[in-house]
């Protein structure tokens, strides 16, 4: 009986295991999703465990927002779903994510997705393709631009691309050799059809509401197989009667381009259209007019009495709109959703922040309005590619209300992902010496600054490019996450110390560690702001949400030489008191305030600094929380209340280096 029992017991373990899914692919499905707004781990957990590994994540209409961290899917060798079709999510795809080997399905529809399509090595001409297995590739409704290389995804049966800003037909189609469905409606796509004449086995294709060019059918694939057409909205030039076509209805054709005609069966040359039937309409009525002349002459006399006062009520209100139009500014046009056909009409435009309030860009056109990238200075775009990449500046774009203005995120032509300002301050100061000053600002380059990427000037509102850093500013590192920990990477097992091979790289004393780099590179940034150049750029407002933190964890320095006053109060300072008391933010997990500043300086004076550390500090020794202690001191004589009694960001630089000269050795100055 012993033996029949424990044979059950290990059936039960057995089929418990394997019903079970990979411990392994949940734990980097929940750090893909970790900085996603609406995603509940453990609901998702209880409906996608039946198998033993991941095999889908389908989370459709799950108002779900923010980035996903997709370098954790990287190790999901075994998926082969993925649909996030109508959330908010945004970010771009990286190259690598298109080639996985087991992915068939990807659905990433009515999201806020930008920035290239390609496999890894379609960057490079010298290198074979990777080949991607997936079959179905929904990307509608999104935000992806003209940098879009089909060339790798040879096994594709249904493409859907349409509602983005492609603007250029993607390339490859010469290889799509399964393909059978094929929308790029709504794409603003101009050029030559041609390219797609290759696609053969197609079934379905709509082309609608582009600006193509081309002859139908010539330079169309074979239409013999097709079961849906609509190329209405274009610029095609039809060289046979559409008689042949009837079985695609002739929706399909609606102002699709010239010589769409088609021929009455009753009679072989006359082109029976829409203009030769009006014709045939005014032919008849003309030979009834004899017959009913008096009544017409009546209704004529009524008619143009009413056509005189239609007139004269029109132009009342007419010029009651244009009165208006002068009193209130701010009643103007905003541009047309770049999906639709209809130009967009003539500034100035008008966008509201998240606060109520509201920003102007006083143009006629908003593509004469140049965007100048200072290290790409051969792009060509303009005011107009801004408002496209940030859906007409609208609030799902909106990142913050910063000091100078509202800041947005935004994925351009190329592949660039950037954070845009607007000066609100800079309205009223001359244009090119706003020029003037980016040049300069965009000179200062150092691995802990984040520096100017570009400007637009567009009317009265100046307007910056800086590169987008997906892990957010220190200040929500520090309060808004869980723990304090990047919401784009596990740095548990993945650390700087790790990989220089730091020997006391400890569990127990990367929360001090990380801080500590923070704080070094912070300190470097600002020294050389101070130092550098012949005269100091004053920061003048250094806080930790101006301090923003790299892929690799690295601070960044935003937001400097930016101050409408070209000479803050306290000079390099002020910005010294700031730094200290960032840092202690930084060591305290407090917000700064005068309260919180000075409570930290009498714990320091007291000799009693290690009770205002952070909780969540992991403290691994004696030498650990001598460290911390040490790096408060500095703080505290930063915060002095004696401008003249605080020292230079280069001797704040060397004390904090002295406390952990060991890790410095590998980081240079």
């Amino acid at each position: 009986m012993k033996p029949f029992c424990r044979f059950l017991i290990l059936l039960l373990l057995f089929s418990l295991a394997e019903s079970s899914c990979n411990s392994e692919e949940l734990g980097w499905v929940s750090k893909a999703f970790k900085s996603v707004s609406g995603f509940n781990a453990s609901s998702w957990l209880q409906t996608n465990c039946s198998q033993t590994h991941i095999t889908r994540i389908v989370l459709p209409s799950q108002n779900l927002s923010g980035t996903i961290s997709w370098n954790y899917l990287r190790n999901m060798s075994n998926l082969q779903v993925l649909d996030l079709s109508g959330n908010s999510l945004q970010g771009y795809v990286p190259s690598w994510f298109w080639s996985r080997s087991t992915l068939l399905e990807i659905n990433l529809s009515r999201n806020r997705f930008g920035g290239s399509i390609m496999t890894p090595s379609s960057k490079s001409e010298n290198t074979s393709f990777s080949i991607s297995s997936v079959q179905t590739l929904n990307l509608s409704h999104n935000r992806f631009t003209n940098s879009i290389q089909l060339s790798g995804f040879r096994n594709l049966k249904i493409l859907d691309l349409s509602h983005n800003h492609l603007v250029t037909l993607p390339s490859g189609f010469q290889n799509l050799t399964k393909l059978e469905h094929l929308d790029l409606s709504s794409c603003n796509i101009q050029g030559n059809i041609k390219p797609i004449s290759s696609v053969h086995p197609l079934h379905y294709l709509d082309l609608s509401n582009n600006t193509l060019t081309g002859n139908f059918p010539s330079d169309f694939p074979p239409l013999n197989t097709l079961k849906f057409l609509n190329i209405s909205y274009n610029n095609f030039t039809a060289s046979i009667s559409l008689n042949k076509f009837n079985r695609f209805n002739k929706s399909a054709f609606i102002h699709a381009g010239t010589n769409f005609t088609y021929y009455d069966n009753t009679t072989s040359k006359t082109p029976y259209n829409s203009k030769n039937s009006t014709e045939a309409i005014h032919n008849k009525q003309h030979k009834r007019k004899s017959k009913t002349l008096i009544l017409t002459v009546s209704s004529a006399s009524a008619a143009l009495v009413l056509i005189l006062l239609s007139i004269w009520v029109l132009r009342i209100i007419i010029h009651k709109r244009k009165e208006r139009a002068k009193r209130n500014k701010w009643a103007i046009s905003m541009p047309v959703p770049h999906g639709m056909r209809v130009v967009e009409k003539l500034g100035p435009f008008a966008f509201e922040t998240e606060s109520g309030s509201t920003w102007v860009a006083d143009l006629k056109e908003p593509s004469s309005a140049p965007v100048v990238m200072f290290e790409k200075p051969l792009m060509n775009l303009s005011f107009k590619d801004l408002i496209v990449a940030t859906s007409h500046f609208g609030k799902d774009s909106l990142l913050a209300k910063g000091r100078c203005g509202p800041v947005y995120r935004a994925v351009l032509p190329g592949d660039l992902h950037v954070a845009i300002k607007v000066l609100e301050h800079a309205r009223d100061v001359d244009p090119d010496d706003s020029v003037a000053t980016f040049v300069d600002l965009s000179r200062l380059k150092h691995p802990n600054l984040l520096p100017l990427s570009g400007y637009c000037i567009a009317g009265n509102e100046k307007l910056v490019l800086y590169e987008y850093m997906a892990n957010g500013d220190l200040g929500r590192w520090l309060h808004e996450l869980p723990t304090g920990d990047t919401n784009v990477e596990d740095w548990t097992g993945d650390t700087w110390e790790i990989q220089n091979g730091v020997a006391d790289g400890s569990p127990e004393k990367m929360g001090w560690l990380t801080r500590h780099r923070i704080a070094v590179g912070i300190a470097r940034g600002l020294a050389y702001l101070h130092h550098a150049g012949s005269k100091p750029v004053v920061h003048g407002h250094l806080v930790t949400s101006n301090i923003l933190l790299a892929d690799d964890f690295e601070p960044r320095v935003s937001d400097f030489g930016l101050r409408p006053d070209p000479t803050p109060n306290g000079g390099t300072e002020a910005d010294v008191y700031c730094f200290g008391a960032a840092l202690m933010e930084l060591l305290t997990g407090k917000e700064s305030t005068a309260e919180t500043v000075a409570a930290a300086r009498k714990a320091v004076r007291e000799g009693h600094g290690v009770r205002v550390l952070d909780e969540r500090l992991r403290l691994g020794g004696d030498s650990v929380v001598s460290e911390m202690v040490e790096t408060l001191r500095v703080a505290f004589l930063c915060t002095n209340e004696s401008p003249s009694k605080r020292p230079t960001m280069q001797q704040v630089l060397g004390l904090l280096k002295d406390i952990r000269p060991h890790q410095q050795q590998l980081v240079p100055s």
